[in-house]
């Protein structure tokens, strides 16, 4: 009989990228002995990488800021979809997970992660159905969950009535200036008088919640002005939120992507302060991450406003914060003296916030150098276009590895995440959920 896999380890095969030919399967667990490294010959190409030493420094970073601000977090799981990875960020004193839906919700449950924030509205009275459906009998776990309507509210109610079998769900009021949300203070306070109607021992209105990323434009002026309005607002619900509750209840205030954080905690921090019984919870997940790309280039628009410090000290996020995921690919053809065609497209990495970058070049198992100069033209399916400067040495069979602009949407294409040591050799892998 097979030894059964410990909730931390999952069985790697040859169907999956990444993983040798013709090997038989390990255990995550065990990975690290077989010795592999992207660029070795040995790994199937293309795949995805974590440095697993840039992402604790992320999240080292990260943590510190929050506690240094007074706030929480609840780091975006959507981004990875990894419970092995929402598990490492709480061990390391997240707040809690933050998911996009109930089958997210589902995920991280089972992987035994205890407090959620669903952000986002979910539906009508079918998928208040659902929730019910996936909640029930996990009297152990802690749910908030936004709303923007009166009817999601009482469809919430009517499948939370009299069942005993249920955790307590909290409702977050959501405003919004451009996705979900209500659009102005009064329809939110409408929808929050409606949980406060509702209440029982098992639902209640738990805090107020926004996401000012949405509200951002292509003019950082009026971005900025923008998500000022937006927080304005959602101080003044949550108090409004705060006198039809009482002093006493425990509330959360909860806002704060991974590049305008800093004035969620700037617009928000001093309400949840005065009151005192409030927390600021941040949903920042990409920021663990990072890239070369949307966050490197919000970052340093945080920068340049003066938004990230540390001990007090003016601190440049956009360099502080490191890249930490590398798709590699297999150089398949020299067809033309300035092109090279690797094996990875839009099947294997993301293109809606930028091309990906080469960075280096390894040839028989050792790096060569770095790809300055070369650049991603275009992607087919599964193959990546790289216009490189006269003389290049690049030859078939050469492996490069690109740097990344937008982890949420390049991380979705694959089932493993290959975790690295400092010399870039696999310690690990991290299996992703996203359906």
């Amino acid at each position: 009989m097979a030894t059964p896999l410990s909730d931390t380890e999952f069985l790697l095969t040859e169907s999956l990228r990444g993983f040798p030919s013709g090997h038989a399967p390990v255990t995550s667990d065990h990975l690290g002995a077989l010795g592999l490294k992207p660029f070795d010959g040995l790994m199937q190409l293309p795949l995805i990488s974590l440095d697993l030493s840039a992402f604790d420094a992320n999240t080292a970073l990260m943590m510190r800021y929050v506690g240094e601000q007074g706030c929480a977090i609840a780091p975006h799981a959507k981004t990875p979809m990894s419970p092995a990875l929402a598990r490492r960020l709480v061990a390391a004193g997240a707040w809690g997970t933050t998911v996009a839906d109930i089958r997210q919700a589902v995920v991280m449950m089972n992987a035994g992660l205890s407090r959620l924030i669903i952000a986002n509205e979910i539906g009508g009275r079918s998928a208040a159905r659902r929730l019910c459906q996936a909640l029930t009998g996990r009297t152990d776990v802690e749910v908030f969950i936004f709303a923007d309507t009166i009817e999601l509210v009482s469809a919430l109610a009517a499948e939370w009535n009299g069942r005993e079998d249920l955790p307590r769900l909290g409702i977050l009021p959501e405003l919004g200036l451009a996705r979900g949300g209500a659009r102005d203070v009064a329809a939110a306070a409408a929808i929050a008088d409606a949980v406060f109607a509702h209440e029982t021992d098992r639902l209640h209105l738990a805090g107020v919640a926004t996401y000012e990323g949405a509200a951002a434009t292509a003019d950082p002026v009026e971005t900025g002005e923008r998500i000022d309005r937006l927080m304005r607002m959602t101080a003044e619900l949550f108090g409004i939120v705060r006198t039809r509750v009482g002093a006493e209840r425990p509330l959360v205030v909860t806002a704060g992507g991974s590049v305008h954080f800093d004035r969620v905690v700037k617009a928000l921090k001093p309400a949840t302060d005065t009151d005192g019984r409030t927390a600021l919870v941040l949903r920042s997940g990409a920021i663990f991450f990072h890239d070369q790309g949307i966050y490197e280039r919000g970052l340093s628009a945080l920068d340049a406003r003066g938004g990230f410090s540390l001990g007090g000290t003016p601190v440049a996020a956009a360099t502080a914060f490191q890249p930490s995921l590398r798709v590699w690919a297999e150089v398949l053809s020299r067809p033309e003296p300035r092109l090279a065609i690797c094996g990875m497209g839009l099947r294997d990495v993301a293109m809606d916030q930028g091309l990906p970058i080469p960075l280096s070049l390894y040839r028989d198992g050792r790096p060569i150098a770095a790809l300055s100069g070369a650049t991603v033209s275009k992607l087919n399916d599964q193959h990546a276009f790289i216009d490189l400067p006269d003389g290049a040495d690049v030859a078939v069979g050469d492996v490069v590895a690109f740097g990344i602009s937008h982890p949420c949407t390049c991380l979705d294409r694959h089932r493993v995440l290959y975790g690295l040591d400092d010399h870039q050799g696999v310690v690990t892998a991290f299996p992703t959920s996203f359906g």
